[in-house]
């Protein structure tokens, strides 16, 4: 049984790293012209936005730099941190 939860453990840790580096990737995109409208651009942010969609209802940007995909990517380093926290309590 120990087995299994650690292989379901590491596959969702995992898939919440790799989502991560898709976050910085598009953050890094806003640093190149017309990136993010490229359809990979496109498609990433498709994948990104919803995550950062309610963060930037709370924090307003500050002047012309929006620092919500930064507290975003906090709170999904947190998440990543809870999951390990709850498996290893588990086992």
């Amino acid at each position: 049984m120990e087995g299994i939860l650690d292989g379901v453990q590491s596959l969702i840790v995992t898939a919440m790293n790799l989502y991560w580096f898709l976050c910085i990737i598009y953050i890094f995109m806003s640093w190149l012209p017309n990136a993010r409208e490229s359809n990979f651009g496109q498609a990433v942010g498709k994948l990104v936005e919803p995550l950062f969609a309610p963060f930037r209802q709370i924090i307003p940007p500050l002047g012309m730099i929006d620092i919500s995909p930064i507290v975003a990517l906090f709170a999904l380093r947190f998440a990543i941190d809870g999951v390990n926290y709850l498996f290893a309590m588990i086992t």
